[in-house]
């Protein structure tokens, strides 16, 4: 839940940053193109490309440039809503905490938001960009805060000095978002294997797990841990919740799913942890899918009798497809084909006959469903579909 009460000084601290909120890309764009030269843009369009990369060089480069004081408005502007979002969720959590440390602070937005509202606590920011930190620092300053400091550190290289009664990760641990995650057992079923090999390369290849065994060594014992991380997928989620737990780490309060905007585009992220270990853990960790929006598939209400014969009865592309499927009666099987990959991923697509008509179902071990549902007369129309993504590559 959201304090509101702090709302009014999380808007006069973006502002003073010189961040301004946009809820149109054309707005946003034409106040970027007044604010920047064409270099500028141009620029920085080139490095967006090259973090796409992947390389730690390329994204160092990338937040270096964007500290400067012409870009950062521009750019940060973007995440306007996500500072809403996380600010107030952060600052209300702070707690009996007295020392704070904020991994990947970037140029310290919001770390000096929590330093201005908790002037009694002490903060430490760090992050790997150079002209990132040093921005921090001027701006710090600027404000006249004394109990913040900003060091250049890369956690994967150099663990910070110091215990702290609160570590803060917002988008800093798990930064490869392109990562297909773990996936589950099989296309019937949305449960991770227990072998510890899966686990053990995903917490690799993301470098989730030696940042985690780091800032574990750094937490105070009654110490607690707040995480917001890009991964809301089911494939993505369960990992890292194993990588916590598998370090003591437990749920002081449910998880939260979270949704902002990014100008017009809109993210669902998350969840937002608040973790702690022993006797502060509260709450089970659940590995099962997010409630979704896909209709309730309620035979009574089909669309039968439509004039149009393309127009599906029923239409689900949510996991709870996969229960809808479950609940067709007499389903006869006309096509299926099950694609296996080496790293063990798998794509189903079936076409068949039920009493409710003809339907489509495809699953896939990265927690993807869809259920469509047509009159017997169209099962052509289904026949062509399922041709086509039979034939497509996972």
């Amino acid at each position: 839940m959201i304090n509101d009460s702090r709302l009014p000084s999380l808007h006069s601290h973006l502002a003073w940053w010189g961040l301004r909120p946009f809820t149109s890309d054309e707005a946003y764009f034409q106040w970027q193109r007044e604010a920047l030269s064409p270099d500028e843009i141009a620029t920085l369009h080139r490095q967006v490309e090259q973090k796409r990369r992947g390389s730690s060089t390329d994204e160092v480069a990338f937040y270096d440039a964007t500290a400067h004081p012409n870009i950062l408005p521009v750019l940060y502007s973007q995440r306007y809503d996500y500072y809403l979002a996380i600010g107030q969720r952060v600052a209300d959590r702070l707690g009996e905490a007295r020392s704070i440390l904020d991994v990947g602070c970037g140029v310290g937005i919001l770390t000096t938001f929590y330093a201005r509202q908790y002037p009694d606590k002490a903060f430490v920011g760090i992050d790997r960009s150079p002209l990132s930190i040093a921005r921090a620092q001027e701006q710090a300053q600027a404000l006249g805060l004394t109990n913040v400091r900003f060091d250049c550190l890369d956690l994967d290289r150099v663990a910070p000095a110091g215990a702290y009664d609160l570590i803060l990760a917002t988008h800093a641990l798990v930064q490869a978002e392109q990562d297909p995650g773990l996936p589950s057992r099989s296309w019937r079923t949305f449960e991770r294997a227990s072998e510890s090999q899966p686990q053990t390369d995903f917490e690799q290849r993301t470098g989730i797990g030696p940042r985690l065994d780091c800032l574990s060594s750094l937490l105070a014992a009654e110490g607690r841990m707040i995480l917001f991380e890009k991964t809301r997928q089911l494939a993505r989620r369960v990992p890292l919740q194993r990588a916590l737990a598998a370090r003591g780490f437990g749920l002081i309060e449910q998880p939260e799913l979270i949704r902002y905007r990014l100008v017009e585009e809109v993210a669902d992220d998350g969840p937002f942890y608040l973790l702690g270990r022993g006797d502060s853990r509260r709450f089970r960790w659940d590995e099962s899918p997010e409630p979704d929006e896909g209709p309730h598939f309620d035979r009574a209400k089909l669309k039968a009798g439509s004039t149009d014969s393309g127009e599906p009865l029923y239409e689900n592309h949510w996991p709870s497809a996969q229960i809808a499927w479950e609940q067709l009666h007499a389903k006869h099987l006309l096509k299926e084909t099950t694609k296996q990959e080496p790293d063990g991923r798998q794509l189903h697509v079936e076409l068949g006959q039920a009493e409710e008509g003809v339907y489509l179902y495809c699953a896939n071990t990265l927690d993807q469903r869809q259920l469509v549902l047509l009159e017997p007369a169209s099962r052509a129309l289904l026949a062509a579909y399922y041709q086509d993504i039979a034939a497509s590559a996972l």
